[in-house]
C-alpha cells in the first residue's frame, strides 16, 4: 500500500503496523465485513418470504398444504442449526451436481457413490474446476443464503403464524360483514394488522440471525471469523513477511465491537419501527402513545 513497505524487516513500530494493516489479506478481512452485511441484507427478506409462505401454508384449509407448512416449521426448528447447516449444504450441493451429472454425462458408467466418495464427471462440477475465484465464492455464498433463509424462515413462519392468530377475530368478522371475500379479508385486514404482533418476535429473530453469521465459517465461506483466526494466529502462512505473536484476542475483540455496535443500531431502528406500527392500534403500545399525546 505504502512505498516504504518494500522491506518490512527494517521498519519501525508504527510504519510496520501501517504496512501490516494495509496488506492484501487485510483488505480481504475488511471486505468480509461487507460480506456479512450483504448476507444479512439478502437473507432477511428471503427468510421472511419463506416464513410468510410457511405461515400461510400452516393456516391453509387443505390438509395436505397445512401438513407441509406445519411439518416445515416443526422439522427445521427441531434440528440444531449447526447440524442442519452442515447437512443441508452438503445435500444441496450433491443434489445439484447429481442432477447435472445425469443431464450432461448420460454415458457415465461408473457409480456416483464410490465408498465414501461422491464422484461425478468434470462437466457436472459446481462450480467448474476452471471457474474464476469469484464464481466459487458466489456459489458458496448462495448456498449459505439459501440455508440461512430456510432455517430462519421456519422460525419466522412460527412467529407470523402466531401473529395471524393474534389479530382480533372481531375485525375479521366485521370485514366479512361488509362483504369482503376471504382473500380480501386476509390481505386488507389480517396482513396489515399482524405486523404489530409479529415485530417483537421478528426483532428477536433478527438478533439471532446477526449472531448466527459466524456460522458462515463452518460453511466454507471466508467470513470475518475465518480471517480473524487466520490473521491473528501465529501458525499461519498468510504473513511470512510480518511475523507476530498470538493476536487472535485482538482480532476477535474487533469482531465483538462490530457485533455490539450493529446490534445496538438494530435495536434503535426496530424500536422506532415498533412505535410506527403501534400508532393508532388497539394495543398496549398504541394506548401508551395516545396517553402520551
Amino acid at each position: 500500500m505504502f512505498s516504504f513497505c518494500a522491506d518490512p524487516s527494517i521498519l519501525e513500530r508504527l510504519p510496520w503496523l501501517a504496512c501490516y494493516l494495509t496488506t492484501g489479506v487485510h483488505m480481504s478481512f475488511y471486505g468480509s465485513f461487507i460480506k456479512v452485511l450483504l448476507l444479512l441484507a439478502v437473507t432477511a427478506p428471503v427468510a421472511l418470504g419463506f416464513g410468510f409462505a410457511g405461515a400461510m401454508a400452516a393456516r391453509a384449509s387443505f390438509f395436505f398444504v397445512r401438513w407441509i407448512g406445519k411439518a416445515y416449521i416443526a422439522l427445521v426448528r427441531g434440528v440444531p442449526d449447526i447440524a442442519f447447516f452442515l447437512f443441508f449444504v452438503i445435500a444441496l450441493d450433491q443434489a445439484i451436481e447429481f442432477t447435472r451429472h445425469k443431464v450432461l454425462c448420460p454415458d457415465w458408467e461408473l457409480p456416483v457413490r464410490q465408498g465414501n466418495d461422491f464422484v461425478v464427471c468434470q462437466a457436472a462440477k459446481m462450480p467448474l474446476g476452471n471457474a474464476s475465484q469469484w464464481v466459487h465464492e458466489s456459489y458458496g455464498f448462495s448456498l449459505a443464503v439459501v440455508t440461512f433463509a430456510i432455517v430462519f424462515g421456519a422460525f419466522a413462519a412460527n412467529v407470523l403464524f402466531g401473529a395471524m392468530r393474534a389479530v382480533p377475530h372481531a375485525q375479521l368478522e366485521t370485514a366479512e360483514a361488509y362483504g369482503m371475500s376471504r382473500r380480501q379479508t386476509f390481505w386488507r385486514v389480517m396482513v396489515p394488522q399482524m405486523w404489530v404482533y409479529a415485530l417483537p418476535g421478528l426483532s428477536n429473530l433478527w438478533m439471532v440471525l446477526i449472531k448466527a453469521t459466524p456460522l458462515l465459517f463452518l460453511l466454507g465461506v471466508e467470513d470475518i471469523v475465518y480471517w480473524a483466526r487466520e490473521l491473528g494466529g501465529t501458525k499461519t502462512s498468510r504473513f511470512t513477511d510480518y511475523p507476530h505473536g498470538d493476536w487472535r484476542m485482538w482480532y476477535f475483540f474487533v469482531l465483538l465491537i462490530f457485533y455490539l455496535c450493529f446490534t445496538r443500531v438494530s435495536e434503535i431502528v426496530l424500536d422506532r419501527l415498533m412505535k410506527r406500527l403501534t400508532r393508532g392500534q388497539a394495543t398496549t403500545g398504541g394506548e401508551a402513545q395516545r396517553k402520551a399525546a
